[in-house]
């Protein structure tokens, strides 16, 4: 017979052999779960086993010395008048007028200035060619490549092209080290990129992030569908490379979105493959040839979509037709809404420009529009693009061939429609850049509006330049100048 204290006891030690047998239980289901996954592991791939941040040294590395660093000088040119009043208008025979005639006359002359920018680019060919961004060297009169080797050289700008930023240099130099060009359209978003460039001046910094997003519109920017990232990028990195995980170029870094002036996670790259076309247009041509249709367009948003019968917000509005233009003589009328370009959909509005744009003038394409509830096709014949008046190469160095700019230091452009009904005017041309020449000297600012040559209505830079060709060396020339409200002729006398 048990006693009480007997039952007790073996009461307790049934229930210490029950809690051991549990945790002996647990331990073992534990081990047998940290056996099958590390049995799991060891069956994945090594490359997801050693997984973690990336590692850019190698990449760095191999494709770092294509990149350069871009130095610019340009010249420039300030009447007195912008830091000193101009002579008041005082009678003669005011005691005051040999006080103003003596002190305030000798700063009436221009001024000259030097300034200078920073940027950055990358060698594409064995033989010199680089890439950067056409406002890195715009207006610039000297230009610089520095290598990582620290070698330095003089470049000369083949071309550029202010539509997509992109401008094509050259220095004299071979063997040099290149850049391998990827494939934009396999970029996904979420993948690392990092851009090398000189950001403040700091040669060949490297930063990193992700792709952001693909296909982004930008205000102004009609021929770009930008790459966003999150790389910092900062004054200086314009122009150099965005690289992938493979180490191969898949965009510019061009523009940055800051409320600061400072990188706020917002970059901005144009893609390799746009920069590789302009490239070499720039290289054939020294420009770029693009289509147009002569239309006016709108975004379409849900409401304008159930308005026109269709399905959903897509294609271009049309809001206006350029009368006679290649839209007008196909039968594109406005409201009518562009779905299809050259067999291509037109998803948002911003994707009509980009394929127009890369359509080669006078090709005859099909588009498909939406009119009055139901589907057309009509046949256009794509019209040409006005070249960048004044060809920008030409006015980023101010070189010789354009009379214009060659003879009175000017680089003009031919104004557009809405400019003219803007100004209120129905011809002129507009003063784009001033450089060191006789038309500064005379007075000639950045943003006068030229009306007349001598007793001449100007209404083409050709024009313009064919009564400049005809004017003999000593000669005098009046050039009727519109400078804000106010009309006037300003003289001067061609020496060259």
């Amino acid at each position: 017979m048990l006693t009480m204290d007997t039952q007790t006891q073996l009461h307790s030690k049934s229930r210490s052999d029950s809690v051991a047998a549990v945790a002996y239980e647990r331990t073992r289901w534990f081990g047998t779960l940290v056996l099958c996954l590390l049995l799991l592991a060891s069956l994945l791939p090594a490359q997801l086993r050693a997984q973690g941040l990336p590692d850019f040294t190698g990449l760095v590395e191999k494709h770092g010395q294509a990149v350069v660093n871009i130095s610019t000088v340009q010249m420039q040119q300030i009447g007195a008048s912008q830091f000193f009043p101009e002579m008041p208008n005082i009678p003669e025979d005011s005691p005051f007028y040999e006080f103003f005639r003596r002190y305030m006359q000798p700063f009436s002359a221009p001024r000259k200035y030097e300034s200078r920018s920073l940027g950055s680019g990358f060698i594409i060919s064995q033989d010199g060619y680089i890439l950067t961004n056409a406002h890195v060297v715009e207006s610039a009169d000297e230009i610089t490549v520095k290598l990582t080797d620290k070698r330095e050289f003089s470049a000369q700008v083949i071309g550029a092209d202010r539509q997509t930023d992109i401008a094509l240099i050259k220095i004299e130099a071979d063997d040099l080290p290149t850049v391998t060009q990827g494939n934009p359209d396999q970029l996904k978003v979420g993948e690392w990129v990092i851009a090398i460039g000189s950001p403040f001046g700091f040669e060949s910094t490297v930063t990193a992030g992700i792709v952001s997003a693909k296909g982004r519109s930008l205000a102004q920017e009609s021929y770009v569908p930008f790459i966003q990232t999150d790389v910092a990028i900062n004054p200086g990195n314009s122009g150099g490379p965005l690289f992938n995980m493979r180490g191969e170029v898949v965009g510019i870094n061009s523009q940055i979105y800051s409320r600061t002036g400072g990188f706020m996670g917002l970059s901005f790259a144009i893609p390799i493959d746009v920069a590789a076309e302009v490239a070499n247009q720039l290289k054939l041509h020294g420009r770029v040839s693009r289509g147009r249709i002569g239309v006016m367009i709108q975004e379409m948003t849900e409401e304008l979509a159930e308005s026109f019968n269709l399905d959903r917000a897509r294609g271009a509005l049309v809001v206006s037709v350029e009368k006679n233009g290649p839209a007008d003589e196909a039968g594109i009328k406005v409201r009518d809404v562009i779905l299809k370009f050259d067999d291509q959909d037109i998803a948002v509005s911003s994707d009509l420009p980009r394929i127009v744009g890369n359509t080669k003038p006078g090709s005859k394409v099909s588009v498909s529009v939406w009119r009055n509830g139901s589907t057309k096709k009509l046949m256009v014949k794509v019209g040409e693009m006005p070249a960048d008046d004044g060809e920008t190469a030409r006015q980023i160095q101010g070189k010789s061939g354009d009379a214009s700019s060659s003879r009175l230091g000017l680089a003009l452009r031919e104004l557009t429609a809405s400019q003219k009904k803007q100004l209120g005017i129905e011809y002129g041309l507009l003063v784009e850049e001033v450089y060191e020449g006789i038309a500064g000297g005379a007075g000639i600012r950045r943003g006068d509006i030229i009306l007349g040559f001598n007793n001449q209505d100007i209404k083409s830079i050709k024009q313009f330049n064919k009564l400049l060709d005809d004017t003999k060396k000593g000669r005098n020339i009046a050039l009727l100048v519109k400078r804000g409200d106010v009309a006037t002729f300003i003289t001067m006398k061609i020496d060259n």
